[in-house]
């Protein structure tokens, strides 16, 4: 079936943005939320539309080149509905308008949440605690930021989290705030647990069941803390949670390209073995000792009835969504 969106004009900026966050140039579901929010606002700036009609569709395009790039990372489609929920106009200018204003709002949210989470999840931290991250997550780093700003003195170890070493990041983020950092590769996790006092993860999706998505060998991870006593928290603001798991859909996992492993010289010295690459894995919720959020923190279980007080029962994709007078 062809696609619709094909044939419409799409800024090259959106495109760009799009490639950006396909190439995790652009990462963090907060960062990712937040520059797919931006771009539509790019697209209504761009647009040479004539008529309310075509600009909407322009806008749809647009959206769809951005929900193609990551499919786990379900805060970029939940930005992408928060700006449609407010496009609203008869004429093209006011439209415009309207997506301008939902983009900043919605930035705002952002900024405000992040915050708001941050603040919640300290009070978890004792002064003197120790913690071990996985991969990056700004929503983790403003629960150690809000502690630190308390005066509580961590420490931390810091999973390097391969193919990526995306704990590289949170190394240098959490040494600039003070924490006396230990870097230690993936595998060593289950050796310092036991001089660990909490495992803090953020997540790229949640599912209703309360189920945690998040960078591949959190799963793992969580099983080793669990067995070891060490509680585990996910700090994860509210554009993480995936509505379309209330009606039971699953969440895709993304597989990233086989170069991030092996390339393909060392493939070829090695016998050219198959090559799986997952971004991500599920952590099932009794694993899960608690989730905060920007709203409080709760319970995995809980979780769905958050869930419904903000999206009701909607799963829409209203980029995907053709007008009847279209």
């Amino acid at each position: 079936m062809s696609d619709p969106a094909a044939d419409i004009e799409v800024a090259d900026s959106v495109h760009r943005v799009a490639e950006d966050i396909d190439s995790m140039e652009i990462r963090g579901a907060a960062t990712i939320a937040a520059a797919a929010a931006e771009a539509l606002g790019v697209q209504a700036a761009e647009s040479d539309a004539e008529s309310p009609a075509a600009f909407r569709a322009e806008l749809r395009a647009a959206a769809r080149v951005l929900a193609d790039t990551r499919p786990t990372a379900v805060s970029l489609p939940n930005a992408l509905r928060y700006v449609f929920r407010d496009v609203d106009g008869q004429t093209v200018g006011e439209l415009r308008e309207s997506v301008h204003g939902s983009v900043a709002e919605f930035c705002d949210r952002l900024d405000t949440a992040q915050n708001d989470l941050g603040r919640i999840g300290a009070n978890r931290l004792r002064d003197g605690d120790t913690i071990m991250t996985h991969c990056h997550s700004t929503d983790v780093l403003a629960c150690v930021e809000a502690a630190v700003e308390q005066g509580k003195s961590l420490s931390a170890y810091v999973k390097e989290t391969r193919p990526r070493n995306q704990g590289h990041i949170t190394a240098e983020a959490l040494a600039e705030m003070g924490v006396d950092v230990t870097l230690v590769v993936d595998s060593a996790a289950r050796r310092y647990l036991n001089d660990v006092d909490h495992v803090l993860v953020g997540a790229d999706s949640i599912a209703a069941d309360g189920s945690v998505v998040n960078k591949i060998g959190t799963s793992g991870l969580a099983v080793n803390a669990r067995d070891r006593g060490t509680p585990i928290v996910c700090a994860a603001q509210t554009i993480k949670l995936h509505p379309g798991t209330l009606t039971g859909h699953t969440v895709d996992i993304e597989m990233r390209e086989e170069a991030e492993i092996v390339d393909a010289e060392t493939a070829a010295e090695i016998g050219e073995p198959r090559v799986l690459n997952p971004a991500f894995d599920v952590t099932p919720p009794r694993y899960v000792d608690a989730i905060v959020t920007e709203r409080g923190q709760f319970p995995p279980e809980s979780i769905v009835t958050l869930m419904r007080d903000l999206f009701g029962e909607s799963t829409t994709e209203p980029w995907a969504e053709q007008e009847s007078h279209e």
